[in-house]
């Protein structure tokens, strides 16, 4: 369901919000889970239907999935201690890095970051040829 905005708010440029509704199904057979998911949007509705509405809401979170799970799974990164100036930034930019070149590359066929993350750990050589300069 999505709602034209423009002129019924104060907030610069909305246009569009919308309300998402799905229901979770564990894996592990479990009892599902509904949820309900506001978003707002600068995109008018001819610019964006409910269909691409809920096609970007999906992409958003293909990216959370991919990318931010790692980044809190793997890189255990909401517990670093990295907090000065610019510092943090850096390393959220050089764990993306790693994240991508994994991903790209298939470091020797590891089907998962934290796999590959343990390979390099082992083996530098294989970890310089991956960036390069070996």
């Amino acid at each position: 369901m999505s709602v034209q905005l423009q002129g019924f708010s104060d907030f610069p440029h909305l246009h569009q919000a919308c309300r998402i509704e799905r229901v979770c199904h564990p894996l592990n057979g479990g009892e599902p889970s509904s949820e309900v998911r506001y978003a707002a949007t600068s995109l008018s509705a001819e610019q964006a239907d409910p269909a691409r509405l809920l096609q970007l809401a999906r992409g958003h979170w293909s990216i959370e999935n991919k990318v931010h799970y790692v980044r809190d799974r793997t890189f255990d990164e909401d517990r670093s201690q990295v907090r000065k100036h610019n510092a943090p930034q850096t390393m959220a930019s050089l764990r993306n890095l790693a994240i991508s070149l994994f991903r790209l590359a298939g470091v020797n066929g590891e089907t998962s970051i934290a796999a590959a993350l343990r390979h390099c750990a082992h083996k530098v050589r294989s970890t310089l040829r991956l960036i390069g300069l070996h």
